[in-house]
């Protein structure tokens, strides 16, 4: 059996810890490690951690960042030291289904079948969303938040993200990509900068069902809104959005010149285009952003989309 690391990042986790650490452990495919990375936790994460490394210590490592990193560079920075075929990601405080890595590396290897093993691929799936305990609030992240988890081409990639990063699991072509190149200072988030290498240099597949319950409370640093919080979040904080879509438009610059001799001409001039949309006239941009197809999900976000940019 094809061993599957697990990379949880941990930061302040002591309120639910033990019961995501308890469902992975659950899980139906059992050839896993966890590896878990903490980025300077003050709580009791650490002693939690340690106890569950000496009841399971062929299966959980622990290591600790010397300074803190933030979650993005938390992430990407474990990936990079992980050394299987297969990775998944792992949030502090969702509890996955037991069927999760079974069902994600049955989907990953299907896709391996038909493009090769040595092509970059991303899988990710659906998210129960539930509250602090456990009730459920969404049977579908996407359906909750009217997401399109289809539109997965490099050009809608690049203006909104799609994957949720507690549901993904990469191949190692993509880690071997990542480790290639410096860490990026200008990702978002891990989970769309692994989805730009999907796009740009292999394959992404949904699965149309959720494999965890993804708990939303207080402390999530990022989290699932309904769409109507979405809109008005939008309407009230146009500045806001104004610099998040240039924040992804230096995402694109920084991700087209540390992979520029990857990438194939094509979706080069598509991710430079997007990169240099601030530099362009009012009219130019919105011209450029139909011809692309740099475009969100529905008619409403598209919308809001040309009055902001």
């Amino acid at each position: 059996m094809d061993k599957v690391t697990i990379v949880m990042a941990t930061y302040n986790g002591e309120k639910y810890l033990e019961e995501q650490i308890n469902s992975i452990l659950s899980s139906t495919y059992k050839e896993i490690e966890l590896q878990i990375v903490d980025d300077g936790s003050s709580d009791s994460t650490i002693e939690i951690l340690n106890r569950y490394k000496s009841l399971y210590p062929d299966k959980i490592y622990i290591s600790q960042n010397k300074t803190n990193m933030g979650v993005t560079l938390n992430f990407l920075n474990a990936i990079s030291n992980t050394s299987t075929d297969y990775i998944m990601l792992c949030d502090q405080d969702d509890v996955w289904n037991k069927d999760k890595v079974a069902k994600t590396l049955k989907r990953m290897k299907q896709m391996e079948i038909q493009f090769g093993k040595k092509l970059p691929i991303v899988v990710f799936t659906d998210a129960c969303v539930v509250d602090s305990r456990l009730n459920v609030i969404h049977e579908s992240f996407f359906r909750s938040g009217r997401l399109n988890p289809g539109l997965t081409d490099l050009a809608h990639m690049l203006m909104e993200n799609k994957l949720i990063g507690c549901t993904v699991m990469i191949n190692g072509a993509v880690r071997r990509v990542l480790k290639s190149k410096p860490l990026p200072k200008k990702a978002r988030f891990h989970d769309g900068w692994l989805g730009l290498i999907g796009a740009s240099l292999g394959k992404i597949s949904f699965i149309e069902e959720a494999t965890l319950l993804y708990r939303q409370h207080e402390s999530n640093v990022v989290g699932n809104r309904g769409f109507m919080s979405y809109v008005i979040d939008r309407v009230s904080s146009l500045k806001k959005q104004k610099e998040a879509l240039l924040a992804l438009q230096h995402q694109a610059d920084e991700f087209v010149n540390l992979y520029h001799d990857l990438i194939r001409d094509k979706n080069m001039d598509l991710i430079r285009q997007f990169a240099n949309l601030y530099k362009y006239g009012f009219i130019k941009r919105r011209l450029l952003i139909i011809k692309y197809k740099y475009l969100k999900s529905g008619i409403i976000r598209n919308i809001g989309l040309m009055i902001i940019v």
